[in-house]
């Protein structure tokens, strides 16, 4: 894989690249703050980004809106969140368009399960840290309506294809069925989880999330 990192640490970043390098990837850029790592993206068109969620100029959530702004220009592009602390600010736009990932830096002590989580991510699947999971979904779904276990095999068969960012037209086209039925099936799926429409709730991020857990994404 061509890898950009985006990573402020001196240390951390390139003893990652080195990381990467001798597992046989290509670290095509470093960078070191988010305008940067904008620009190497763009640059180099890498099949993968490794971005630290706190980064400069601002050092709060700039590697993480640098992402945001990344996956908008490059839907196929493989994001991979890293952080001490989970922030979940713009987290669940990202989770919602697949190949993406959000892993805790203390992961990446694990350095196989961490290499399978980005070759996951790069082939565009997710890889969702535990903790990373807990608190965006915040014990939401899964309540009194019954939880995963009460979906149909067809409803379980729609919610894994939304874990991969498909659409409903995207869906119809996949188990063969109308659009309209696929929207059935995701009203089903919310009801049976227990995901109530607000306006701070995105629920169908939320169902993806109850899936995603269940799955044990990061293992």
């Amino acid at each position: 894989m061509r890898i950009v990192i985006g990573e402020d640490s001196p240390l951390f970043r390139e003893g990652l690249a080195a990381l990467l390098e001798d597992a046989g990837h290509e670290v095509a850029a470093r960078a070191a703050d988010a305008p940067a790592l904008v620009a190497a993206v763009e640059q180099h068109a890498p099949d993968l980004a490794v971005i630290d969620v706190r980064m400069p100029p601002d050092l709060t959530d700039d590697g993480a809106r640098a992402a945001r702004e990344l996956r908008r220009r490059h839907a196929s592009l493989g994001i991979v969140l890293l952080s001490q602390h989970v922030e979940v600010r713009h987290s669940v736009e990202l989770v919602s368009s697949g190949r993406f990932g959000y892993l805790l830096k203390d992961r990446a002590l694990d350095v196989d399960d961490f290499l399978d989580a980005l070759r996951r991510v790069a082939a565009g699947g997710s890889a969702l840290d535990p903790e990373v999971v807990g608190r965006l979904l915040g014990g939401r779904a899964g309540g009194p309506a019954g939880g995963l276990g009460s979906l149909t095999p067809r409803e379980r068969d729609v919610l894994a294809l939304m874990a991969e960012g498909r659409t409903n037209a995207g869906i119809a086209r996949r188990l063969w069925l109308t659009e309209r039925t696929v929207e059935g099936h995701v009203a089903s799926i919310f009801t049976r989880l227990g995901l109530v429409a607000t306006d701070d709730d995105h629920r169908r991020v939320l169902a993806v999330l109850a899936h995603l857990g269940h799955a044990a994404p990061w293992r």
